[in-house]
């Protein structure tokens, strides 16, 4: 079946994870996506550890189904050969600081003049306008900004997965942009999305700004004995999250502590002294013995699992979330597949990730340079 965003051309000129996350799913729906990357390195995720042969571990798993051209954009011939790519694009993504692609001259009022129905995506950590538009940042600094590193007097933490960069930028900027595709095919007209990384996570906080005005507590954070994670005897982890009453008493029930049924939401003064009565239950045997005990009842209780322990559990290889490819001259590379199930299309990995500049010359030739002049600008170093 025609994938969702079959003929949608994307020009892709972001780096890292938060762009090239937003295009990788665009890319599975059916887009298809060319990366612009400069000729000296390219992409810098293309040599995060560990590497493979060309390409690392990194790069792969969010380039898959991609093309790449690796084109000069400092030099005024490599802006023109942009801007003739961008004459039949849908779209455009673009990740530098504010005020970049305006110096290159293939910014979104440059563009829409030879290409109306454009639509120009912007991703930055805290966007056009404001006094930090012009702050580096990664997902720590726009997270701590946002209130999410906050711990209420304890030692913040930093997660082990990107909630700014792929909450606030990826997934933001995929639905501003699927929005406004929607509304280009309906009146012919583009439009410049601005996406902000701090705005996106910040927008999604919604259940902690309910608690400013009551203390500014949060009860999802391990304040609640019904919603925490407990060791067990042999120092791994079991997650609690039985928020309604009804998971709570099958809880209480399953460990015959029917004396805990009236704690399931306890002032401060007895949380403590309910979640130790609880600690005490699940340090009183092993991490399996939970998984194995609670595999059934229906109160919440789940298995704290590494990376790696996930990648082999029954409900994610059910949903076939996880694919291990093996790539002509690179090797073997595990990657999650497309979370989103469409009933009209079945995903698949098309192409693995592009060597830097693999597709120039087809792209070049496409829009109508010759051999000879691709290879006058090889030459000139204006492309590789």
């Amino acid at each position: 079946m025609k994938k969702p965003l079959s003929g949608i051309k994307i020009l892709d000129l972001t780096r890292l994870l938060p762009g090239p996350m937003c295009t990788l799913h665009l890319a599975d729906m059916g887009a298809e996506v060319l990366k612009i990357e400069e000729p000296a390195i390219g992409d810098y995720a293309r040599f995060i550890p560990p590497m493979l042969n060309k390409n690392s571990v990194f790069f792969h798993s969010v380039n898959r189904n991609k093309s790449s051209a690796a084109i000069d954009l400092t030099k005024e011939e490599g802006q023109k050969i942009f801007l003739k790519l961008a004459e039949t694009a849908d779209i455009i993504v673009e990740s530098f600081r504010p005020g970049v692609v305006n110096k290159l001259g293939i910014d979104y009022d440059t563009i829409k003049k030879i290409n109306p129905k454009i639509i120009y995506c912007s991703i930055t950590g805290y966007g056009q306008t404001g006094p930090y538009r012009d702050k580096a940042g990664h997902d720590i600094n726009f997270c701590s900004y946002a209130g999410v590193l906050d711990r209420k007097g304890k030692f913040p933490f930093i997660p082990n997965f990107q909630i700014a960069d792929i909450v606030g930028g990826a997934l933001n900027a995929a639905t501003g942009i699927l929005a406004a595709l929607v509304q280009q095919k309906m009146t012919g007209e583009g439009q410049y999305i601005d996406v902000s990384m701090l705005d996106g996570i910040l927008a999604h906080q919604t259940l902690a700004l309910a608690q400013v005005n009551n203390g500014d507590k949060s009860f999802l954070t391990g304040a609640l004995p019904c919603y925490a994670v407990y060791e067990t005897s042999d120092k791994k982890f079991m997650a609690l999250g039985a928020m309604e009453y009804k998971f709570w008493e099958r809880f209480c029930k399953a460990i015959d502590r029917e004396d805990l049924l009236v704690f399931h939401m306890p002032a401060e003064e007895d949380a403590q002294k309910v979640y130790n009565e609880v600690s005490s239950v699940f340090k009183s045997n092993t991490h399996q013995y939970w998984t194995d005990k609670f595999s059934n009842i229906d109160c919440c209780v789940s298995p704290v699992l590494s990376l790696k322990d996930t990648l082999n559990n029954e409900q994610v290889k059910a949903r076939n979330m996880v694919e291990i490819k093996n790539y002509p001259g690179e090797g073997e590379v595990i990657q999650f597949g497309l979370p989103i199930k469409f009933s009209s299309f079945e995903y698949e990995v098309e192409k693995q990730a592009p060597l830097l500049g693999e597709h120039t010359e087809h792209e070049l030739l496409s829009i109508g340079y010759s051999k000879i002049e691709i290879e006058q600008l090889r030459n000139a170093k204006i492309i590789l």
